[in-house]
C-alpha cells in the first residue's frame, strides 16, 4: 500500500482518499462511488416565471404530461407542459396552495389552499373553474384512489378528509390527534398511513371504516413530514427533521428497522422501485439518494440544488424526477428535472 509521509506521520492514501470523498460529499457536491456514473443526472430547467415565495406539492397528468405546481408563495398554481419543457400558464386567485391531486377518470385537478381551507376544482382541457368545498382551515396534502371515486386531503388539527369524485362532496373525516402532514394509502389494502409530528405518532387509518388501526410511536425522532410506502418489502419509510433522520418501520407492526442520517428540511420523499433507491428532497438545498436492501441502506450521493428547493415529484411512468426550486438571487423559480441513471 502506498502512503503519504509528512509532518504527522504515515497516511493511508486509500483512507484519506474516503475522508476527502466524505467531506466533499456533505459540503454538497453531487459525488457519487467512485468509478460510478451520478445516480441523478440534471436534464432540464423549466422556468415558473416570475414566481416569488415558497413551492409546496406537484400532481401530473400523464395523459397531456403536464405538471400542476402549488406555488403558495405567490397565490397561484403553474400549469407546465413537460413534452415542450415550458410553462403554459399560471392560475393566480389561489390562497396559499399546498396539496394539489390530479383525478383522471373526471380530468378533474383538486387544489387544497392553506389560506381559507378551501379546495378548488379545475376540470379539463382549459382547467374550468367547477366547484369549491369547504373544510375549514389549513388544507394540504392530497392523495387520489380513482378506482374507488376518492380524493383524501389532509386539514385543520386533526383530520383527512374523504370527497367523492362522482359528486364533488365531502362524505366524512377520517379523525387525527393533530394536523396530518404527507400520508400514504396503502396501494393494495385498506389502510391511510399518516404522519402526525404534532402528536409524535404515525397513525395508521382504515379507510373503509374511518378507524383507527394503530398508532407507531417515533421515540427520539420528530418532526415527520414526508413519507413513502415501500410495497416490495413491506415497509413505510418517514423522513424526520429533528434529528435529520430517515426512518424505516415494519408495514405491519411499525417496528423501527433501521434508521439512517440524512439532509435536513426534508418535505418530500419517493421511492425508486426499479433501482431500489430512495430521493429524499431537503430543504437545505440537497437531494439525498440511498439505495435500500432487505436489511441495509446506504447513502449514494447528495445532489446540490438550492436553499428552500424542499418539495418535487418522482414520476415512475416518465422516469423522471422533478423538484421545484423558488426564486432565488437573481435566478426565476424553476422545475430541475432529474434523469435517473441505471444501476
Amino acid at each position: 500500500m502506498l502512503f503519504i509521509r509528512g509532518t504527522m506521520g504515515a497516511v493511508s492514501v486509500g483512507r484519506a482518499v474516503r475522508t476527502l470523498l466524505l467531506l466533499l460529499t456533505l459540503g454538497g457536491l453531487n459525488m457519487a462511488a467512485v468509478g460510478q456514473p451520478a445516480p441523478l443526472v440534471l436534464e432540464s430547467k423549466i422556468s415558473l416565471g416570475d414566481i416569488r415565495g415558497r413551492i409546496d406539492h406537484l400532481a401530473v397528468d400523464l395523459k397531456r404530461q403536464r405538471l400542476y405546481v402549488a406555488e403558495l408563495g405567490n397565490d397561484s398554481v403553474g400549469v407546465v407542459d413537460l413534452k415542450e419543457q415550458k410553462t403554459i400558464r399560471t392560475l393566480a386567485g389561489l390562497n396559499e396552495p399546498q396539496g394539489i391531486g390530479y383525478v383522471p377518470s373526471t380530468d378533474t385537478v383538486y387544489v387544497a389552499n392553506a389560506g381559507n381551507g378551501s379546495v378548488r376544482l379545475l376540470q379539463g382541457e382549459v382547467l374550468t373553474p367547477i366547484g369549491e368545498i369547504s373544510l375549514g382551515s389549513d388544507a394540504d396534502n392530497v392523495r387520489v384512489d380513482d378506482a374507488a371515486n376518492r380524493v383524501f386531503i389532509g386539514y385543520g388539527s386533526g383530520a383527512i378528509a374523504v370527497i367523492d369524485t362522482t359528486t364533488r362532496r365531502k362524505l366524512t373525516d377520517l379523525a387525527l390527534k393533530d394536523h396530518p402532514e404527507s400520508f400514504q394509502l396503502e396501494p393494495s389494502g385498506d389502510r391511510i398511513f399518516v404522519n402526525v409530528p404534532g402528536a409524535h405518532q404515525i397513525a395508521v387509518i382504515n379507510r373503509q371504516s374511518g378507524q383507527p388501526v394503530a398508532v407507531w410511536k417515533t421515540p427520539g425522532l420528530a418532526s415527520n413530514y414526508s413519507l413513502a410506502i415501500d410495497m416490495e418489502q413491506r415497509r413505510v419509510i418517514a423522513v424526520f427533521r429533528h434529528p435529520p433522520t430517515l426512518g424505516v418501520f415494519a408495514i405491519n407492526d411499525g417496528r423501527l428497522l433501521n434508521s439512517v442520517k440524512t439532509c435536513s428540511d426534508a418535505d418530500d420523499v419517493f421511492i425508486d422501485s426499479k433501482r431500489r433507491r430512495i430521493y429524499v428532497i431537503c430543504g437545505e438545498g440537497f437531494v439525498d439518494v440511498l439505495t435500500s436492501g432487505i436489511q441495509s441502506f446506504e447513502a449514494v450521493a447528495r445532489v446540490t440544488t438550492v436553499s428552500g428547493a424542499r418539495t418535487g415529484l418522482f414520476i415512475p411512468e416518465l422516469d423522471r424526477l422533478v423538484v421545484a426550486v423558488r426564486a432565488a438571487g437573481g435566478a426565476p423559480a424553476a422545475l430541475w428535472v432529474f434523469k435517473p441513471t441505471a444501476d
